[in-house]
């Protein structure tokens, strides 16, 4: 950041106010409020936090308007089409690149962490049969800190070091076992001779009554899913991990808050969203129909998996993504599956629309990745968790960039309150 010779004027019932002015490596110049209180008595109001820099990071920088996400400065693009999943949660957690010296010994780390406390196994078995995967996620990655007590003082920097490998070690697992026994099936062990995104892909759909081969397209498009959704900037549930940590409160407690705020359809829950709207339409006869309700203001239906909320041209992931959707689509055939047909055709006419071209509507990476886990047989329930195996490095390395803060404070918003100012209180007689 520059130095503070940079100002801006505040001018408040004629009295100026200069507040400091920075200028970050890439993104808008920031205004530095928080001596405001201290110098005028007054609040700023930014409901949803949108015009406001929470923190200073190094970690991810996203332009909507052209598209852009930079992992420590890396085109999201180049790490998807070059690199792979563990690679780049070296990359988030320790700012460069790994040697190879150095990618062996973490892909070793992590490997030799996937399996959970065996006594974990009564945790899931606590849960209703029916229970929302992510619901059961949630309650075992907070229940982590009662297994793991080596790992849970965020002032040891070793112990986090430690909580972390754990964290992207194992979340694989336990979302896998979430699934396994959702469905009544036995849970799978991790093997340690095979890759990350295969694990994962072995482990939810392996029997014991028969070996389990992955295909190494499947297996290259689950991590690149997981690539594409590891880190997001200050997202919301980045920033409930962040608020989490501010506290104190050990890594177990705080990703577990992450992935309760990602379990939010607006957030998390937006590629599930999509193949429920892929659903409600049914067939590929219905789409104009549809398409039409899309572009109508006063009607409530919404096309899900379009546009972006931060990108305002194209989604850089989802150019990454439609790859592997073509390739496991090719792979598995949509012939037999009306989902799929629905969804490709959708893809089809929405890329040649005029409507959906000026507003710039085109398919995200929650429209590719719904549409790949659909045809890889995950049930809709699946695809947050997923989503949080993804992302779980990206809070990590946010969380451990906030620990190593030395401007470190605990979160504490402000308010703008419209509530009854004070009163007195009236005898229950008397009302």
């Amino acid at each position: 950041m520059d130095d503070e010779s940079r100002t801006a004027t505040l001018t408040v019932n004629g009295q100026e106010h200069e507040l400091p002015m920075y200028s970050p490596s890439a993104g808008p110049d920031v205004i530095d409020i928080r001596k405001l209180y201290a110098q005028t008595g007054l609040f700023t109001y930014d409901p949803g936090f949108t015009s406001t820099a929470s923190c200073d990071s190094t970690i991810t920088f996203i332009d909507g308007n052209k598209g852009e996400l930079l992992h420590r400065g890396y085109p999201i693009d180049q790490l998807a089409a070059k690199s792979h999943f563990l690679e780049v949660c070296y990359l988030l957690l320790y700012g460069e690149l790994p040697s190879p010296t150095e990618l062996e010994d973490f892909e070793s780390r992590v490997t030799n962490h996937t399996m959970i406390h065996e006594q974990m196994m009564y945790l899931f078995r606590g849960f209703r049969r029916d229970a929302h995967p992510m619901a059961i996620m949630t309650g075992v990655v907070g229940a982590m800190s009662a297994f793991y007590h080596d790992s849970t003082d965020v002032s040891d920097a070793w112990q986090r070091e430690v909580a972390s490998i754990r964290m992207i070690a194992k979340m694989p697992t336990i979302a896998a076992m979430a699934y396994k026994y959702t469905i009544g099936q036995p849970f799978v062990y991790p093997r340690n001779d095979i890759d990350y995104a295969s694990n994962f892909l072995r482990m939810c759909f392996a029997v014991p009554a028969e070996d389990y081969e992955v295909n190494p397209i499947l297996s290259r498009a689950m991590d690149r899913i997981f690539t594409l959704h590891a880190d997001h900037e200050q997202n919301a549930s980045t920033s409930t991990v962040r608020l989490a940590s501010s506290s104190g409160a050990n890594p177990f407690a705080c990703i577990a808050a992450g992935i309760a705020c990602l379990w939010g359809p607006s957030h998390g829950g937006a590629n599930q969203a999509c193949l429920e709207m892929l659903r409600e339409i049914g067939s590929v006869d219905r789409i104009p129909e549809y398409i039409e309700k899309a572009k109508d203001k006063d009607d409530p239906f919404r096309l899900m998996g379009f546009g972006h909320r931060v990108y305002k041209n194209t989604d850089p992931r989802a150019t990454v993504l439609k790859q592997s959707a073509d390739e496991v689509l090719e792979l598995l055939g949509v012939e037999n599956n009306p989902l799929l047909q629905v969804a490709k055709e959708l893809e089809k006419v929405a890329l040649n629309d005029a409507y959906f071209i000026e507003k710039k509507l085109f398919p995200n990476v929650d429209f590719y990745s719904g549409i790949i886990l659909e045809a890889m047989g995950f049930p809709t329930s699946m695809f947050t968790p997923i989503f949080a195996v993804s992302r779980t490095v990206g809070w990590i390395s946010q969380w451990k960039e906030m620990i190593g803060d030395p401007q470190m404070k605990i979160g504490r918003p402000r308010q703008l309150y419209l509530g009854a100012t004070e009163r007195d209180y009236v005898d229950i007689e008397k009302r």
